[in-house]
């Protein structure tokens, strides 16, 4: 069975398409050139492909050559981050406030590099999905695939997704068999007391100061009231209340993000929140009100397809070079709306260093070009284990 050769030609194609994808990235349901290079290069692969999916998704599927049914789903993402990149390399962003920070640019041309190689090479049985998704970044373009029918235009067994992880040794792997990244819901408080004049304020009520009651109060929901034995954050990450020196304003409003593993402790954070809002503004004669909303519900790994993965991946690079009991991440993934609809599992490949800038969503972020060739021959060796 080849492998796709490091400084191999395939190597130089997957790194000159991350290159270019890097100099242009585009942002949520926005990715329309992205979209038209990776459908065309598909193409061109001799894949069938299916586009317009969520707006910019790109769906493509290939047979291979021994006698089977089974199909399985490889996704890769491929929006940016609205962030300004302060590289001055060649190929950082053309495009201000845009830049590929998260390697979704290197998760893109690794799975085109797997579908090219296994387009060559199809000595599997069944049917590869190859999933181009958009709209990662805070946007669930994973549940807007899922809810125009991805899975069922497309059935499969199992579906599995890959990231790049910075600090992880270039080339390692990290298979969780379990929760790997936190859900993501957000929140916003209004706090509604009554205006005056900021050298009389004993004739209003001041909900900036009833702000930071609560702001204090709040963090007591992890420390005081979650088992410490379970994880979970919640972050105020925004205050705004007045416009001026002299001026108690009527509102305040609090907004943050909160983080947790499992639903039930999603429900506790939730549920304690909207208590400590209503009583503190009551106790000081104000009104408050919780928004909280539920945005990516954690990654969960299916524990059988996580054993899958950890096997390719020791096949690839050594039992020694595959971590089987990382710590999960607090940050968010909608690759989990794809885990709720299909088992399968989500893993990391180490891009190395984390130091200098390096790490995901800094400006100074880049893809390891190095590891093209292990996250491609990951997918390819990944499909041909399930699809034996």
């Amino acid at each position: 069975m080849s492998l796709i050769e490091q400084e191999g030609q395939l190597h130089q194609q997957m790194r000159d398409w991350r290159r270019d994808l890097h100099r242009h990235p585009e942002t949520a349901f926005e990715e329309h050139r992205t979209a038209k290079i990776v459908a065309s290069l598909l193409t061109e692969f001799g894949l069938e492909v299916h586009t317009g999916i969520a707006t910019t998704g790109v769906v493509a599927t290939l047979k291979g050559n021994l006698p089977g049914e089974d199909a399985i789903a490889l996704r890769a993402d491929m929006d940016a981050l609205n962030l300004q990149e302060l590289n001055t390399f060649d190929h950082c962003s053309v495009n201000p406030g845009k830049m590929h920070g998260c390697g979704h640019d290197g998760h893109t041309c690794m799975l085109l590099g797997a579908a090219k190689h296994l387009a060559e090479h199809r000595d599997f049985a069944g049917t590869v999905v190859f999933i181009f998704q958009p709209a990662e970044e805070g946007e669930a373009g994973a549940r807007a695939m899922c809810e125009q029918g991805l899975f069922e235009r497309f059935p499969v067994k199992a579906v599995y997704g890959m990231h790049n992880w910075p600090g992880l040794e270039s080339g390692e792997f990290a298979v969780h068999s379990g929760p790997v990244m936190a859900s993501m819901d957000v929140f916003d408080i209004t706090i509604t007391g009554k205006g005056c004049h900021g050298g009389m304020p004993h004739l209003g009520v001041d909900p900036v100061a009833i702000a930071g009651q609560l702001i204090t109060s709040l963090q007591s929901v992890v420390s005081r009231t979650m088992n410490p034995l379970q994880s979970g954050v919640i972050s105020i990450t925004r205050m705004k209340g007045g416009e001026a020196y002299n001026v108690v304003p009527d509102s305040a409003t609090l907004s943050g993000t909160c983080r947790a593993f499992s639903k039930e402790t999603q429900d506790l954070i939730e549920s304690r929140m909207r208590r400590l809002v209503e009583s503190i503004c009551q106790a000081y004669g104000a009104t408050g009100a919780l928004d909280y909303r539920r945005v990516y519900p954690s990654t969960v790994n299916d524990p059988e397809h996580a054993d899958i993965c950890a096997n390719v991946a020791k096949g690839l690079v050594g039992e020694e070079k595959v971590n089987l009991t990382p710590d999960p991440s607090m940050g968010a993934e909608d690759f989990a709306f794809m885990l709720q609809e299909r088992p399968g599992a989500y893993v990391w490949v180490g891009n190395g260093s984390s130091e200098g800038g390096k790490g995901l969503h800094n400006p100074y972020y880049d893809f390891n070009d190095d590891i093209l060739p292990r996250g491609a021959n990951y997918w390819v060796e990944l499909a041909r284990a399930q699809l034996a």
